[in-house]
Order: C-alpha cells, then structure tokens, then sequence
C-alpha cells in the first residue's frame, strides 16, 4: 500500500492555521464565557424581551419544573415544526419562491424536522428547490431558536447541579431560549454576517439571473440572502447550506480566510460554553475540566484526519501530494480535514468538500466524530450537556472502583440518576443502528445505495449517524431524496434529539431537589488531569466501543483494502 510522502509545506501550513485558529479562540473565550453567563444569571429583562413575553402571554420569572420546562420545549418545537412545514408545502403560492414548487410531503416533512431539531440535513439542492422566504423566514429562523434550544437545555442542567431543594425548578425555558437568542445569537450572527459580506459572500434578493457567457452559452448567476443565513448556519453549529455545495460554494465560503472565519464561527460557542459552565457552578477549574477533554478527542481526531488525507493511500494520492479528489483547490488538503473534524465534532454539518471522497480512514474519523455524540466540543449547548453527562458516568465508574457513592459538583449520584444516564446513553447507538439495520435489509433502503460493499455500508452508515446525532452532513453517494429516507431520517432526527433533550431535563430535575452534599476527603477531585483523562477514557469506551462492530465492516475494512 502505497503511502504519498507528506510536503512539509504543507504540513506547516496546517499547523499555522490550527495556530491562528486557537488563538482567536482563546482570545474570545474568557470575555465570552462570561458575558454568557451573565446573560443567563441576569434578573433583568431587556425592553424588546419583555415585548415579546406580553405578546405570548408568557411569566419569565416563573420558575419551571423540569417537566413544565420539557412541554414548554416539545410545544415549541412542534409547533415551529408545523409552520414550517407548511412553509414547505405552500412554497409556490408565497412571494420570493423564485417559481419553485411546494415540498412533497415526504420532503416537507423531513425539511421541517431537520431545521427544527438542528440538524439541518437537507435531501434537496438549495439552489434548486428552495425561495428565499422559505430560506429566511423558514430555515434561517430555526437556525436561530433550534440552537438556542441546545443552550437552554445546557443551561438547565448547570442549574441542576448549582441548585439546593428547589422541588425540581430549574429556571423559565421562555426565558432561556428568549436569552439565547437575543442576547447571544442575534447579535453575534450579525456581525459574522458583515464580516461575510464584506469578505465576498453574496447578499441579496436577486434571482437565479440567466446570463450569457461570452462564449455563447448561458449560465445561471446565483443571488439570495446568503451571508446572513451562513453566519447562523456556522454559529449555531446548524450546517443547512444555501447551496447544494455548502461551504464548498464560492458564493457561500469565497476564501482561505471565510474558510477559517467559519471554522471559528462553528467552534466558539461549543469551546466557550465550559467557561460559562464553570463560573455558573463557583469554581472556574470545572469548566477547564470539561475544555480540557473536549479540546483532547478534538486534537486528537484532527491530526489522525489530517495526516490521512495529506498521507492517503495509494497510485492517486501518492502522484498528485495528497487525496485531493472532492477537495477545493482554493482550501488545500489540511483546511478540508480541519472543516470536516470540526463540523463533525459539533453538531454543525457544513462541508467545505465532500466527505465521500475522504480517505477511508478520514472519513472513519468525522464518522466516529458523530457516532461519540458530538462532544468534542459538540453543538451549542448540546456539546456541554452530552460531556456532563458523561462526567456523571465517570464519577460512578470511579465510585464503583473505591467503593464510595459517586458525587459530582455536590450532588450523589444515585440508581435514578445513572438510570437517566443509561438511558441517554443507549439512545442515540438504538437509533443509528436500527435505522442503518432497516436501510440495508429493506429493498427501498438497498435501492438508494450507490456502492455495494464496505462503503456502501459506510454511506448509509454515515446517513443515520448523522441524522441520529444531529449533525447533518452527509457521506454522498446515497439517494436520500426518497420517502422511505426522508420518512425513516426523519424519525431518526426527533427521537436522537427530543428523547436524549428530555432524559437530560429530568436529570437536571432530579439534581436540583437533591440537597448538597459538602466535599469529604473522599470525594473525587473533578478538576484535575486525572479526571480529564479519565472523563475522555469514558466517552470513547463507553460510547464509541458500542460501534466498532458496525465500523469494523465499513471503513475499517476499506481502510484495509
């Protein structure tokens, strides 16, 4: 097996992105994590929030168990699935469809579940399919509240842990969600919109504008409102593209420095959220803790990706310096490997190339980036949440191994809660795997397959995955574009992201009526590096082991051959 040698050049370009890209990140990560935690700790109403909560008849101060919170959420989210879903249908009797046709039903209603859970999984081609109302007053707007349901969620379970015998209240959800986006969101979204703009990515609500060449043909000159509906794509680690080519459109990510600009974009909220963590709770040494882990896998995936692209296997690779078929020429081999770890350990989605043509062992790594449930750092808020529920994993393995009840951040770990646990653990694994089982045994799911063999596994493998985990990428090569994929991806996505929301919300119910327990001589030190160690031992044995069966007969064995 050939193997291309690797120019150094290259290899110090890719470090010196990685380089700036962590510094900007760091620069912003103190000052942010704590204006986010005023935000959410604030007993102050802005003047437009308060507008917006006579108008839905609703108490911000009124304290929510988390049973209330839950419905508060479920009722949101299903009625934002409702009206967008309708939006899809009745496209062409809307003003700005731009003559594009209502969504089939199958379509519509897997466009509407992808938006409104995050995922952003899109079956159609943007350019293609969708007007610009359906694009700003549908998917750019569940861009916006579907992300700040992820921050509430996390939110809600920091107030479990900070709270004493509150009868299960764990905050207002109106409230929170009202917060994320107003405070958080909106405003950061506008400025990354501006510095899009600026840097070439179009804005507009111009049509398709059919325009001929000067060699006598025509070509179609694209137009919509695309900076402001990417900086949310990436900032609220959503991923729905504009166009059918995402990030890899020109129109949408113009240039080495967008490129990076959205890799920060899609980073800073999952990366920042410890800090906001650790000054919620009293102690800034538990968000470390927390960053300290996600910021390992995240290091760690990144340079296996790397290294395989820019090292991939065989005649190809080795002739032309790399695996660069299905990469943009204007990125280069390490930007693409960075992009696609990044929008893989979120929830995001976005691709600036096609993850289809990685190398088999890249694409192993963004698919294993997801099946570990998008932790490193994972999406906004969803990231934060998932980790602490693994860190409640980790202090009842480490109480089972000295014999003491396990207790994080003061509060017992219990049959009851680590039932919770269990459970959101098992969740995502059930649904990836039954979903990617029924798709390769049923004729309508076989008939969708583009490849045969490990990678055809790997394809319908990476579908469910992505859409189980709410990320929203896909592999390419399957034909999803079907009422059976549309149907089954859809019922995927709601039970990956409400079933994992809701288990995390009891947990935080639970957490919040416990009294605290002062820390003993006994108790596990969770900020320390014996800890993060053992925090990121646990995500990839008791979550990414579940896996490696299914991996094994994908890209393992293509890796192989």
């Amino acid at each position: 097996m050939a193997v291309a040698p690797v120019d150094a050049a290259v290899v110090w370009t890719a470090v010196g992105q990685v380089a700036l890209l962590v510094a900007a990140l760091v620069a912003v990560h103190a000052p942010l994590g704590a204006y986010m935690a005023r935000v959410y700790s604030s007993p102050r109403h802005l003047r437009v929030e308060r507008l917006g909560y006579r108008v839905a008849r609703v108490d911000p101060d009124a304290e929510q168990t988390w049973s209330t919170y839950l419905f508060s959420l479920l009722g949101f989210s299903m009625a934002s699935l409702l009206v967008l879903y309708g939006l899809g249908r009745l496209q062409e009797h809307l003003p700005l469809n731009l003559g594009f046709t209502g969504l089939d039903p199958a379509g519509a209603w897997n466009s509407a579940v992808s938006f409104v859970t995050n995922t952003n999984w899109q079956w159609y081609s943007g350019e293609a399919a969708a007007g610009h109302l359906l694009q700003m007053a549908g998917f750019a707007v569940q861009s916006f509240v579907s992300a700040a349901v992820g921050m509430s969620v996390a939110i809600a379970l920091v107030r479990g842990f900070t709270r004493s015998g509150t009868d299960a209240r764990i905050g207002n959800f109106w409230s929170d969600l009202t917060r994320s986006v107003v405070r958080i969101l909106l405003p950061m979204a506008f400025v990354a919109a501006v510095v899009l703009v600026a840097n070439g990515v179009i804005q507009s609500f111009s049509p398709h504008t059919a325009v001929e060449t000067l060699s006598g043909g025509t070509q179609h000159v694209l137009g919509g409102p695309v900076a402001s509906q990417e900086a949310i794509k990436e900032l609220g680690t959503n991923g729905g593209g504009f166009f059918n080519a995402n990030s890899a459109h020109p129109l949408e990510n113009p240039n080495p420095f967008t490129n990076l600009f959205e890799i920060f974009l899609l980073l800073v909220v999952p990366f920042t959220l410890p800090r906001t963590f650790g000054l919620l709770v009293g102690d800034r040494r538990q968000g470390w803790a927390i960053l300290g882990a996600m910021a390992g896998l995240f290091a760690v995936a990144l340079t296996l990706a790397t290294w395989s692209e820019l090292a991939g296997p065989g005649a190809a690779p080795q002739a032309a310096g790399g695996a660069m078929e299905g990469k943009e020429t204007r990125f280069g081999l390490a930007a693409s490997a960075l992009f696609a770890t990044a929008t893989t350990g979120t929830s995001t989605g976005a691709v600036n190339a096609m993850h289809d043509s990685l190398t088999a062992p890249a694409g192993g790594v963004v698919m294993f980036n997801m099946l570990l449930g998008e932790i490193a750092p994972g999406g906004v808020g969803a990231g934060l949440y998932g980790m602490l529920v693994l860190a409640v994993v980790a202090v009842f393995v480490a109480g089972l191994m000295v014999g003491r009840t396990p207790e994080y951040l003061g509060k017992k770990i219990g049959r009851q809660e680590i039932t919770l646990v269990a459970l959101y653990v098992l969740t995502t694994p059930a649904v990836v795997l039954v979903g990617t089982a029924l798709s390769v045994v049923l004729p309508d799911g076989l008939a969708g397959q583009q490849e045969s063999g490990p990678h055809g596994l790997s394809e319908v493998l990476y579908a469910f995955a992505s859409a189980g985990n709410n990320n929203g990428s896909a592999f390419a090569g399957l034909s999803v574009g079907t009422p059976f994929y549309n149907t089954l991806l859809g019922l995927a996505m709601l039970v990956g992201r409400f079933v994992p929301i809701a288990l995390v919300l009891a947990l935080a119910g639970r957490l919040a009526s416990q009294r605290a327990v002062p820390a003993s001589a006994g108790t596990l030190p969770t900020h320390q590096p014996l800890f993060v160690g053992l925090l990121a031992t646990v995500a990839l044995v008791v979550v990414g082991l579940t896996f490696v069966p299914v991996l094994s007969l994908g890209p393992v064995v293509e890796s192989l051959s």
